[in-house]
């Protein structure tokens, strides 16, 4: 690939095989080059195919009214996540955390801080995105040597989340995820009368089933299934589990219009049972 533009030290504007425009980010991928020289596919990390769908097109726009530095930096945080979270998040993320650093960056210079009105629950159900967050301001600080609070590691984080869910753009679904979540262990709370122990392992267990479940719930995936002998063994074994899963089947079904299905009774039973046993095994 031959350079057409160079954009700074590591973003350029190249054409790929099929003559197709493309911007490659790559560390220093840029350093000391000029239009007409080659690109190094050793330093090449990330290729954003132009004018071909909505994304590349957002992604161009995006480029022309902010700073090419914020997506470098959008670009930084992405991988590093990847390299957390052991998975490949949404490409969408490029664009949503690039607009909000800009935007958050523009908002510190002129004295405006955002409170995080899910600080708290970001910081207790998404422990490891939110640690991701708190480097990211870290990177963030050493680029422009503005020091971002904690509320935009909360931000940076849901962004994070809603990546892995497919690489939905609407903040507004893990709102609705983390609440959930959160009315479902209200619900288990209140019925045993006791305070989870949040640091246990059964706990981040029971989280991780709620964080997909809550999912499946949004996405209306849940299903009918189920094992009829399984599902009464569980419900004669587990009582006290099995009516607060009951009363969180109610909760769904109000709130939501969608009920368990035996497999999800089964499963949800038992991780009330787990998570509320003190004495259970880790």
């Amino acid at each position: 690939m031959i350079i057409e533009k160079v954009l700074n030290n590591n973003v350029l504007l190249t054409k790929n095989q099929k003559g197709k425009e493309v911007i490659v980010m790559g560390r220093g991928i840029s350093f000391n080059k000029v239009a007409g020289d080659y690109v190094d596919p050793a330093k090449v990390d990330k290729i954003f195919l132009l004018n071909e769908n909505e994304f590349t097109a957002r992604l161009t726009e995006l480029l022309n009214d902010i700073p090419v530095v914020h997506l470098e930096l959008a670009n930084e945080i992405v991988m590093y996540a990847n390299g957390v979270l052991g998975t490949e998040l949404s490409d969408n993320l490029y664009l949503t955390l690039t607009d909000h650093i800009h935007f958050a960056l523009q908002r510190f210079e002129k004295g405006i801080m955002l409170k995080n009105a899910m600080l708290f629950e970001i910081k207790r159900f998404y422990k490891k995105e939110y640690e991701i967050g708190l480097d990211a301001l870290k990177i963030i600080e050493q680029a422009t040597g503005l020091a971002l609070g904690e509320d935009e590691a909360g931000f940076i984080a849901l962004h994070l989340v809603n990546a892995r869910m497919d690489g939905g753009n609407e903040m507004r679904s893990t709102v609705k995820m983390t609440e959930i979540v959160q009315n479902i262990l209200n619900i288990v709370t209140y019925h045993y009368k006791l305070v989870l122990d949040e640091t246990s392992l059964n706990y981040s267990r029971f989280l991780t089933h709620l964080q997909y479940f809550s999912m499946r719930i949004l996405k209306k995936e849940t299903n009918n299934s189920g094992e009829e002998f399984l599902y009464n063994q569980v419900r004669q074994t587990y009582v006290k589990a099995f009516e607060c899963a009951s009363k969180i089947n109610e909760y769904l079904e109000k709130s939501h219009g969608q009920s368990l299905s035996k497999d999800e009774y089964v499963y949800l039973t038992i991780h009330i049972q787990r998570v509320t046993d003190r004495n259970s095994l880790e």
